[in-house]
């Protein structure tokens, strides 16, 4: 992991069963289930198929545990519970986006370096410190100090790490561009040729 010994500031859920919880609610945004209560674990079971490895009553009692820190609101409306994420669930969701975030690798490349620029005040040095980490895990190649080179597509990635890590447009910049000028080396860092 590129956060190193940054990584106690971000706590991720050790369960597997916590982080499909929370990445199906971030994706979703919000569930409906019906309350019939006895059946309120058999109607998310229905929902989400996957969800049939786990057993019920750990099911169950990972939703009301994850209630009860606060990453998760269920309210009760007519004959259906709503269940979204609260603030502190979507940071817990976000976590784990960025932990498990990849950029593939196209078969053929398009001859366009995607340089990234930032510029983070020392103020915020333990997310400068987790954001370098991160662009070193994802592959990116320290071209100077705060500029980093990747010769593929990572738009998408990089707006997901801009809003994670809460930065604006002037502490973080994508440019690409076809002539860096002698790229021979990186060409070569990166088994392009």
């Amino acid at each position: 992991m590129g956060l190193g010994k940054y990584k106690y500031y971000f706590r991720k859920p050790k369960s597997e069963i916590v982080k499909d919880i929370l990445l199906r609610l971030a994706v979703m945004g919000m569930v409906y289930v019906a309350a019939s209560s006895p059946y309120f674990v058999l109607n998310l079971l229905k929902q989400f198929p996957k969800w049939k490895k786990y057993k019920r009553q750990r099911l169950s009692n990972v939703f009301y545990r994850l209630r009860k820190e606060g990453c998760l609101k269920m309210i009760r409306r007519n004959y259906d519970i709503h269940i979204f994420l609260t603030e502190k669930g979507k940071k817990k969701a976000g976590w784990l986006q960025i932990d498990s975030l990849q950029i593939k690798r196209p078969k053929k490349w398009d001859g366009k370096w995607r340089i990234i620029f930032f510029d983070i005040s020392e103020l915020k040095r333990i997310w400068r410190d987790a954001f370098r980490g991160k662009l070193k895990e994802l592959g990116f190649y320290p071209f100077q100090k705060s500029v980093w080179i990747f010769p593929f597509d990572c738009r998408d990635e990089i707006e997901l790490l801009r809003e994670f890590f809460g930065l604006s447009n002037r502490e973080l910049r994508l440019i690409v561009c076809e002539d860096i000028g002698e790229d021979d080396w990186l060409r070569k860092h990166f088994k392009l040729n």
